[in-house]
């Protein structure tokens, strides 16, 4: 009888325990919300309206590599390699291309805010995954209607469509040469106005949404300044840049056609890029100017999309061992099909990309000659998983200072897992 009197007794002390404790937590949840009839607070914190998505892409690039000297230093730091030894090879395996989380909402009627931070990110030094800001601006809308924006801080310039193309949204592993090498990893740090009507805003929305690879909403009109020196690095002059873009997504029947034209103007300037004994006249304040074309046929279910640009920019002279400010011309052409099948998504494509010009923030503005074809296949079982096969037949000339004979030919098969969540 007593070792039962205890054991009640303990039940009994665990009991009021239980019920002093859920009483606790119901009085602190009380007294957190107002004194109203409801008991539930109507007034809306900015941190309500803040969302979080992200993705992250895995790649290979060791598979039936003819010559591993085939490389693109801003493609992919994984993809061969950029070693002057004659019998180099590469020992890439596995990579962790993009890792990014999306940090967006409407914290204001007038103010949206966007910050999108990579840990994935590669510098020089060889050690993979830092973590490194991609995109943190805000927006600021003067109209209801979010129709007229000023867009301040570090984003994407309003130039290109593939630029302006996420890179989970893109089907080819990496972007043209000649449309990329205007602006490295397309960001920068500055000032935008943007105009579109309500109505485009959310065709440019639902392009996207909906799978048909559209490029985001950057406006039917886009005008703006930035510094000119890429993203995540001072300002090497005192000369801003001027960037301009119009493009319509036009309806015709069945069909979605997005005709667009855009320009930028400036100066650019080295900031260590340059080799001893490359000789570069006014390095800090380098002419830099290009104007573009695209035409995009949406894939419903066929698709095409071609961008093509004419410029000046540095590149460098093998004969002179200096960098000089010279023409450039560059382009490509991409076939694509969309094929629903249920519930999941099947885009194979086919793209040829052509560049003569400089890449002014590589080595001594690296001199390239570029014709590549790219044949491959994007695979959507899921809306959280991706998987991209692409076959590369690759025939690209880059020199500079340290290798100024460098022809580099050969083909590999590249695979790609992406997550979205």
């Amino acid at each position: 009888m007593l070792i039962a009197s205890v054991a009640n007794a303990q039940d009994l002390k665990k009991e009021d325990v239980k019920k002093e404790v859920i009483r606790l937590l119901d009085s602190i949840n009380k007294s957190k919300l107002p004194d109203t009839k409801s008991g539930v607070s109507n007034d809306e914190h900015w941190y309500d309206r803040i969302s979080l998505r992200g993705y992250a892409q895995i790649r290979y690039n060791g598979l039936f590599s003819t010559n591993d000297k085939v490389s693109c230093d801003q493609c992919d730091k994984s993809w061969g390699t950029t070693s002057t030894d004659p019998d180099a090879k590469a020992n890439n395996g596995l990579f962790i291309r993009r890792a990014r989380l999306v940090f967006s909402g409407q914290v204001h009627p007038n103010v949206f805010f966007y910050f999108q931070p990579d840990f994935a990110s590669s510098p020089s030094t060889g050690i993979q995954n830092f973590v490194q800001i991609r995109d943190l601006y805000f927006d600021l809308s003067f109209d209801k209607k979010k129709e007229y924006r000023l867009r301040v801080g570090q984003s994407k310039i309003p130039y290109g469509f593939e630029n302006m193309q996420s890179s989970s949204q893109r089907l080819t592993l990496d972007r043209a040469d000649g449309i990329n090498s205007s602006i490295a990893n397309e960001r920068d740090l500055g000032m935008f106005f943007y105009w579109a009507p309500a109505e485009i805003r959310k065709r440019f929305e639902m392009l996207v949404k909906d799978g048909y690879k559209g490029s985001g909403d950057f406006g039917v009109f886009a005008l703006g300044v930035y510094n000119g020196q890429i993203a995540n690095k001072i300002d090497g002059n005192r000369d801003l840049n001027v960037v301009a873009r119009v493009t319509y997504p036009f309806v015709i029947g069945n069909q979605i056609i997005e005709p667009g034209i855009q320009a930028y103007t400036g100066k650019w300037a080295f900031t260590g890029e340059i080799s001893s004994g490359v000789i570069v006249n006014d390095p800090q304040y380098i002419k830099d100017q290009r104007v573009g074309a695209t035409f995009v046929l949406y894939p419903k279910p066929f698709g095409i999309q071609t961008e093509y640009n004419i410029g000046t920019g540095p590149r460098y002279n093998t004969v002179t061992k200096t960098v000089d400010v010279t023409d450039l011309d560059g382009g490509y052409v991409l076939l694509n099909y969309k094929w629903d099948l249920k519930k999941q998504r099947l885009y194979p494509f086919a793209k040829f990309q052509y560049y003569d010009g400089g890449k002014k923030y590589e080595k001594d503005a690296r001199s390239y000659v570029v014709r590549d074809y790219e044949f491959g296949v994007e695979w959507q079982p899921l809306k959280a998983f991706e998987l991209t096969a692409e076959y590369v037949v690759a025939d690209r000339t880059f020199v500079d200072s340290a290798l100024p004979i460098n022809r580099q030919q050969g083909n590999l098969l590249r695979l790609q897992a992406q997550f979205n969540f």
